[in-house]
């Protein structure tokens, strides 16, 4: 895909880690090198992975929405739900009169049938089920003219499309109630059967249902809630592919796919593996994948600590943190404002809940060697504020000009 160039709102745009990531790309234009950057300050040193922050989705719906605010000043505008899991884009998109919908969750604040053809209506990057996208037609509203689907969600509901004009059933490695998922499912089930499973240990459960080593039973009991009706782990799953929500961590989505592979084999035969089930490897997202690669880069470092800076129900965010949580005290922050020298406001995935983490920078060695990273959804701008915060716990820190010159001159034509 070529790259597109977006229209970022300035106050987006980063004079600190952009200058790191352009600099980057001039020194590693084919994109071999995971090592991580650091940025030395003296007392701290900031540990920046290869890849992360903004991807292609998000800027493109990033672009869309905020031109079409500045284009359509005299116009209701609304969006279907967060148009991207960060809370700063979306909180700020509401100052400008912007109204949502629909809850992150399906829930309805704003009923369809109340918008007229005059309202526009923005599809956030996860995009939308067919059920919603006929409710909009009906009012006479395009689901497609302020469309900010992300391409790689579409090149996975194109994948399907194609396996089910094939008699192909689908697989979706998903969160079943995120947007993508639902959106994925209502697409997929127009034309297959579908059911979602979570993760490897939910994969396998469906494996020996269709091998025969669990009751039938048991489908109803783990996945009848997520799977369009009448789905015969049987008969269904005599010719199936795999498809997932694009920010799960690719690493899982591989292992669901060797899982229910292997059960393809053990039930068929390796000889006639490949008439049952369909090699989908080319729907996972290249910047899932290089984000999450990059993570795992970051994650072999000798850092004391970790920050993840992103909103809280940022599904790709929180595998970033799920990552690097294996190898150092990690916290995952929505932005500056949770940060203080002795305490740490965070969000726990696992409880669901905020946490409160005293003398988190307590570390007994100097320089202190903190990894610095953000999920796709999150402006590099809140990075730099976390990382400049930061910097103001600290003594006799290096300047951030003198730090930085060195990628400046990177950026200078020759």
């Amino acid at each position: 895909m070529t790259r597109k160039k977006f229209d970022i709102p300035k106050m987006y745009q980063s004079p600190i880690i952009r200058k790191v990531k352009e600099a980057t790309k001039i020194i590693d234009p084919m994109k071999k090198d995971l090592e991580p950057t650091v940025l030395d300050f003296g007392p701290v040193q900031f540990l920046i992975p290869r890849f992360f922050g903004f991807c292609y989705g998000v800027e493109n719906a990033i672009d869309i929405a905020y031109r079409t605010v500045a284009e359509n000043p005299d116009k209701d505008i609304y969006l279907l739900s967060e148009m991207i899991h960060n809370p700063t884009v979306n909180e700020d998109l509401q100052k400008r009169g912007v109204k949502f919908l629909f809850d992150t969750d399906g829930t309805e604040h704003i009923p369809i049938s109340s918008l007229s053809e005059e309202d526009i209506v923005i599809v956030p990057a996860f995009g939308t089920t067919l059920e919603i996208q006929s409710q909009l037609k009906e009012v006479g509203i395009d689901p497609y003219r302020f469309n900010t689907t992300c391409p790689f969600v579409e090149k996975v509901w194109k994948r399907g499309k194609q396996l089910g004009k094939k008699d192909y059933s689908l697989v979706v490695h998903g969160k079943h109630r995120h947007e993508e998922t639902r959106a994925t499912f209502s697409h997929s089930a127009d034309h297959s059967a579908v059911v979602v499973v979570l993760n490897p240990e939910e994969a396998k459960i469906l494996a020996d249902i269709m091998t025969g080593e669990r009751p039938g039973s048991d489908f109803e009991k783990y996945f009848g809630h997520k799977s369009t009706g009448g789905f015969d782990p049987i008969k269904d799953m005599e010719r199936f592919g795999v498809i997932n929500q694009t920010t799960m961590l690719a690493t899982e989505t591989q292992e669901v796919m060797e899982i229910l592979r292997e059960a393809a084999i053990k039930r068929f035969g390796e000889a006639n593996v490949l008439d049952h089930f369909a090699d989908t490897s080319d729907t996972l997202c290249y910047a899932t994948n290089e984000n999450q690669s990059a993570t795992l880069a970051l994650a072999e470092t000798d850092a004391d600590l970790a920050i993840v800076v992103g909103g809280y129900n940022s599904s790709n965010t929180m595998h970033l943190v799920e990552i690097l949580e294996h190898h150092f005290p990690t916290y995952h922050v929505r932005d500056k404002g949770e940060l203080s020298p002795d305490l740490i406001n965070h969000f726990d995935q696992w409880d669901k809940e905020m946490k409160r983490t005293r003398d988190w920078l307590a570390m007994k060695e100097s320089p202190h060697k903190i990894a610095l990273t953000s999920g796709a959804s999150c402006p590099d701008i809140l990075v730099d504020e976390v990382l400049l915060q930061i910097l103001e716990y600290f003594e006799d820190t290096n300047k951030v000009g003198d730090v930085i010159s060195p990628f400046e001159e990177k950026l200078e034509p020759e």
